[in-house]
């Protein structure tokens, strides 16, 4: 056998052909001088056919900042959620980072990574590859091999509840319970992936709150009592109605869950005008302006500071027994309404704070309920 004094220090070119990571070294003049394997993959073609090909050529990026980082050729970069498209493939969303080589100049290393986050799972499927093919998404396929069955295996536990007696019964009620529980998992992940979203329509943002109020109330009827601090003022808001329900829903169903045990817990919703806040380049590119705010709050003891960064990414959940979508559809939701969510910490205070911005609404458009 081999002990201790055997081992031997890794070759620093395996350890880089090991990373899950796509690395490519560029020379001097941006051409590709390797690939590891992770990058072969991920671009579609061995290291020896990238050998010596300008990045340029391979590779499109949205952000032309990426390029003149690379032109410089002395500045380390990290881009998030880039929109990149490698030759011959369809556009992707890609984390990109370059850096310099030490003691090297000139030589510089480009790592690129495939978001898997809400991004991979609403992908819109443009660009080169693809057409009018079919693409199978894992939601489609959890539904179609997971769902059908789990409606038999609940027709069954049902049929067998009827025949049990005594402390028997409690068994098809967990199978029950726990064929129902995954199937809203597909659900959740259903809506995550959902190509298609509802136009835009102008909506009263306060009676999407009470609608949302009432559902809490009729599930939670010893809830505490939400505070509310509304602008009467304010305009009528572009959104979709269900999904903003669904979103404000979602953010106090969480504010609830963040104060159970709590001494004396408490539920804000708060309503105004924040004017400066603007998001993206909407419609003639200009800057979209979001200026309409509702923020819930709750006094609990707050998310995780290690989490507050990923709170919004599918699977990701302060609660012990969340599946960390709830969040994730939010997010989505809300950035088809053209609007932004965040979330901040008030430590000095106790609260945490969820705020949703969203545009105000068009004239002379559709009014929804």
């Amino acid at each position: 056998m081999s002990g201790p004094g055997d081992w031997r220090r890794p070759d620093p070119q395996r350890i880089v052909a090991s990373l899950p990571l796509a690395v490519l070294m560029l020379a001097p003049d941006l051409t590709i001088a390797s690939a590891n394997p992770a990058a072969e993959q991920l671009i579609g073609q061995g290291a020896r056919r990238l050998s010596g090909k300008p990045v340029a050529s391979m590779f499109e990026f949205e952000e032309p900042l990426i390029l003149q980082r690379l032109v410089e050729g002395d500045a380390q970069l990290f881009a998030r959620g880039c929109k990149v498209s490698i030759k011959g493939q369809r556009p992707r969303r890609l984390d990109v980072m370059t850096a310099p080589v030490t003691h090297a100049p000139g030589w510089q290393l480009l790592a690129l990574h495939e978001i898997m986050g809400v991004e991979a799972l609403t992908g819109d499927g443009s660009g080169a590859g693809g057409g009018d093919g079919v693409v199978l998404r894992a939601p489609e396929v959890l539904a179609h091999e997971i769902k059908n069955p789990l409606a038999a295996i609940r027709g069954a536990a049902q049929l067998i509840d009827r025949k049990l007696e005594g402390h028997d019964k409690a068994l098809p009620g967990l199978i029950t319970a726990e064929v129902d529980r995954i199937a809203k998992l597909i659900d959740q992940m259903q809506s995550l992936s959902r190509r298609s979203q509802e136009p835009a329509v102008n909506c009263n943002l306060h009676e999407a709150v009470r609608r949302a109020q009432a559902v809490i109330a009729a599930g939670r009827p010893d809830a505490v009592t939400i505070e509310e601090e509304f602008d009467p003022s304010l305009p009528a808001v572009s959104c979709n109605p269900d999904a903003l329900v669904q979103v404000v829903l979602n953010l106090l169903t969480n504010a609830f869950e963040a104060n159970e045990g709590s001494e004396k817990p408490r539920v804000a919703v708060r309503t105004r005008f924040a004017s400066g806040i603007a998001l993206h380049a909407g419609p003639g590119g200009k800057p979209l302006r979001l200026p309409i705010e509702l923020r819930v709050t709750d006094n609990g003891p707050g998310i995780d500071p290690a989490l507050r960064d990923h709170i919004f990414e599918p699977f990701v959940s302060a609660k012990k027994s969340g599946q960390g979508l709830g969040l994730a559809l939010v997010q989505k939701l809300v950035r088809e309404m053209n609007g932004r969510i965040t979330h901040d910490r008030d430590d000095a205070r106790g609260l945490t704070h969820f705020r949703l911005h969203l545009p105000v609404a068009e004239t002379g458009k559709e009014t929804g309920r």
